[in-house]
């Protein structure tokens, strides 16, 4: 009676909770409808300051969903547009006589270096326009102020804080975790440098972990501090020693440092902003448009030309199928790349890589499409934050690697993990299974007992057969001998900078000099650009995911600074099969 109960309480509230979710939905579509039948069509005036929130970060993608505008949170202010609408809205602006100049007005930014790069990069062009940039935040972090720091003036809040101490590379290391359960993590890899699955398997970092670390975020470090010293006119010695000393611990450090140009309260600096608009002096208000709304007033494409450059985003893990909103599904982007491939309009491809790997096998099928697409037009990879393991197996054949100096590229090696259940199964739940087996082999890969060594030796011949063909393609796709390869390859991980000293990458750069390069290869100077893949069905879509995003909203504020920690531990737990990936998902500060 007591199970009866509880079975019926749990029904009963089961019911109302999906009662509320779809009632929510339901009240979440007629508002988009609503707000799309009766929204304004955005007007840029005379004397009007872009704004850019930093806060909301910059997607890869334009996301085409008309709910996405819907907020559940506090943040009622709309997300920006995709990233490369974001730069072509930059460079718009530049010589829009109605655009005065550009204001940030917040402090942190959710986006890493690379993206962060692309963003910087168009401000410089916009400067160079003499447009002025300023700069108001209460709080400012490290992220943002790698943006921010170009402005021509950057204040803080008179009671505000700046967190200016250096980059923090961590990784949860999950072995101790394994003990505890009675769960032992069989890893079998090549690459000493292959360092994906060794949170699995030890509760300390290894010293080639550790170089390699010390090694690619020390170029991304570099990178970032170097450009902050020209913006700011420091000296990069006096930059490094502000960081590692902790000198700014205040607003008044920050001025005192030469990291901000003072200190106002919000209406102070309105006020200095509209002293430079001209005309503007005599308003209440000043006359604000947001990235959104300015990017909604312009047109991107060129209607005067049939010739079109295909933009294939490969964002995410990648594994078989077709995947979903955060993964590259091997079936979906063979479909976009051959689609790509049998347009005769589309005169060359941009392959626009984010990801830290995943599956050796659905890399392979991609790898495929990209070989015969290369055939018959140019293909040209475009990195963004990392292009890693299967990342960068899918881009080693492209005609051109393009990649920003804080990307982050390499990772070629290959790792297999099959956990040893055992000691969980039978001395902590008390499970035992007994087999009747055909023959040797028949229950290899069994979780309730360890690998034998036979097995543990056709599990590792696999993995070697992976990475000799992985290295062959490189040297192949790269036009390197293959002994060069393997000693660069090791699973090591490398940034941009270093990644083009050896060859991986060609040039330096964002997605915009990805284009031009595809357009001089295809020998045509106007082009539209045609995204794929095509984006799901909005609806269905929301439907889908609408789940997920209110679990991972409850798990964000739940868990705060740790969320990062947990997604970690679960991507590993998901590891399925054969890897060509590297951990990526760390907790970067």
């Amino acid at each position: 009676m007591k199970s009866f109960f509880k079975t019926l309480l749990a029904t009963i509230i089961g019911f109302f909770v999906s009662l509320a979710l779809l009632t929510l939905i339901f009240v979440s579509i007629i508002a988009a409808m609503a707000a799309g039948f009766s929204k304004e069509e955005t007007v840029v005036d005379a004397n009007s300051i872009l704004t850019i929130n930093l806060e909301n970060g910059f997607k890869e993608r334009e996301d085409e969903n008309p709910f996405a505008q819907i907020s559940f949170g506090d943040n009622d202010e709309n997300g920006n547009p995709g990233l490369r609408e974001m730069l072509l809205a930059i460079k718009h602006a530049k010589t829009d006589d109605k655009i005065k100049g550009i204001v940030f007005k917040s402090g942190f930014s959710p986006n890493s270096y690379a993206t962060l790069q692309e963003v910087r990069n168009a401000l410089v062009d916009f400067k160079a326009s003499g447009k002025f940039i300023y700069s108001y935040a209460e709080m400012l972090e490290e992220h943002a102020y790698f943006i921010t720091s170009l402005s021509d003036k950057i204040y803080l809040h008179p009671n505000g804080d700046m967190l200016f101490n250096g980059t923090s590379y961590n990784v949860a290391y999950l072995k101790n975790m394994f003990d505890k359960i009675g769960v032992e993590m069989q890893l079998i890899r090549h690459g000493k440098y292959k360092a994906a699955g060794e949170p699995l398997i030890a509760d300390e970092m290894s010293d080639d972990n550790r170089e390699q670390i010390k090694s690619f975020t020390g170029d991304v470090f570099n990178s970032y501090m170097s450009q902050i010293a020209e913006s700011r006119k420091l000296s990069l010695d006096t930059l490094m020693q502000i960081s590692s000393k902790l000198k700014v611990q205040s607003a008044k450090d920050a001025i005192t440092y030469g990291l901000v140009d003072g200190v106002k309260y919000a209406d102070e600096f309105e006020d200095e902003v509209k002293a430079l608009v001209d005309s503007a002096s005599d308003k209440k208000d000043l006359n604000y448009i947001s990235l959104a709304e300015y990017n909604s007033t312009l047109s991107h494409s060129t209607k005067d030309t049939k010739d079109k450059i295909a933009l294939i985003y490969a964002e995410g893990e990648i594994v078989s199928g077709e995947g979903d909103q955060e993964q590259m599904g091997s079936e979906n982007m063979a479909k976009a790349i051959r689609k790509a491939r049998k347009d005769s309009s589309v005169k060359a491809i941009v392959l626009r890589i984010n990801s830290p790997g995943g599956s050796a096998l659905a890399s392979d099928v991609i790898w495929r499409e990209v070989i015969l697409t290369k055939k018959v037009k140019p293909v040209i990879v475009s990195m963004g934050d990392v292009a890693a393991s299967g990342g960068y197996y899918i881009a080693a054949p492209a005609d051109v690697i393009v990649a920003q100096p804080s990307t982050i590229t390499g990772s070629i090696g290959v790792f297999g993990a099959i956990p040893n259940m055992q000691n969980l199964l039978n001395n902590k739940l008390g499970i035992k299974f007994e087999k009747v087996n055909s023959g040797d082999f028949s229950d290899f890969g069994s979780v309730d007992r360890p690998l034998r060594a036979d097995e543990k030796a056709i599990i590792q011949n696999m993995i070697d057969r992976i990475y000799n063909d992985f290295i062959e393609k490189v040297a192949e796709g790269r036009k390197i001998d293959k002994n060069k390869v393997n000693e660069i390859a090791q699973g090591r991980v490398w940034a941009g900078t270093s990644a083009l000293r050896i060859g991986l990458v060609d040039t330096l750069g964002g997605i915009e000099t990805a284009m031009a390069i595809a357009a001089k290869k295809a020998g045509i100077e106007t082009y539209k650009v045609m995204e794929l893949p095509k984006q799901k069905n909005a609806f269905e879509e929301f439907v889908k995911s609408f789940k997920t995003e209110v679990s991972n909203s409850v798990l964000k504020a739940q868990l705060g600074e740790w969320y990062p920690y947990y997604q970690q531990t679960r991507s590993m737990l998901q590891i399925n099969g054969i890897q060509a990936r590297m951990m990526w998902n760390v907790v970067e500060e």
